[in-house]
């Protein structure tokens, strides 16, 4: 586990003054560690919630499930978002920049969990200090934008040499996010719940899971609109 931490010190200085290493991000392998590890970390610390019960019941089952989750749930945006943004570099003529690119862009995922993991301790002081669902979700919420913002900084500095390569790369480091977003909503719809109501039934997927959440939010939009 120290040699985890250690890496992932390297990671979060990678691209600064201060990076140990002349390799400006670890090896594909590496980052898919990191992003296994310290997203389950972050995953069991989501689903350690437990309301006006506590700790207990099935919160085990549920801290295994949401462990599992949030690494699913980087690792399956990621991989279903990476082939339109093959195809596009293709069309560009920058392939021979992919590479380069595909290793930043997974870097930013093993970024994200990576912070996601050291504010699990802040998770479980709210989880001890308010048992509302409702606070819980968006405390959740509040973290990964956190971590998001984190990884874009890490992003933007491993894209630097890239983009002073070929402006395009900045143009596609926007429609990647926007690629990454549109599937990343979809994918955490579909792998509720991820913290879990108190009282109702554990299970690994909800009832409704095949859904769509684009739909459900122009539902409820339509319904406020016409009330």
């Amino acid at each position: 586990m120290r040699g985890l931490i250690i890496h992932a010190d390297d990671l979060l200085r990678a691209g600064t003054p201060s990076a140990r290493h002349s390799e400006v991000t670890p090896r594909f392998s590496l980052l898919l560690t990191l992003i296994v590890v310290f997203g389950a970390g972050y995953g069991a610390a989501m689903g350690s919630y437990g309301g006006d019960a506590g700790f207990g019941g099935a919160r085990p089952l549920q801290m295994f499930y949401s462990a599992l989750k949030v690494p699913l749930l980087l690792l399956a945006t990621f991989g279903l978002s990476l082939p339109s943004y093959f195809v596009i570099n293709s069309l560009l003529g920058l392939r021979e920049d992919l590479g380069v690119a595909v290793r930043a862009l997974l870097a930013t995922q093993a970024c994200l969990t990576v912070v996601l993991c050291a504010l699990a301790p802040l998770t479980l002081t709210w989880y001890a200090s308010y048992q509302a669902y409702e606070e819980a979700t968006l405390f959740n919420a509040l973290t990964f934008a956190v971590a998001s913002v984190s990884g874009q900084v890490l992003l933007r500095r491993l894209y630097r040499p890239l983009i002073a390569r070929d402006v395009r790369h900045r143009a596609l480091l926007r429609l990647w996010l926007i690629i990454y977003a549109f599937v990343g909503i979809q994918m955490g719809w579909l792998l509720r719940p991820f913290i879990g109501i108190p009282g109702a039934p554990t299970r690994f997927l909800r009832e409704d899971t095949w859904s769509n959440a684009y739909v459900f939010i122009a539902n409820r939009i339509w319904e406020v609109l016409t009330r």
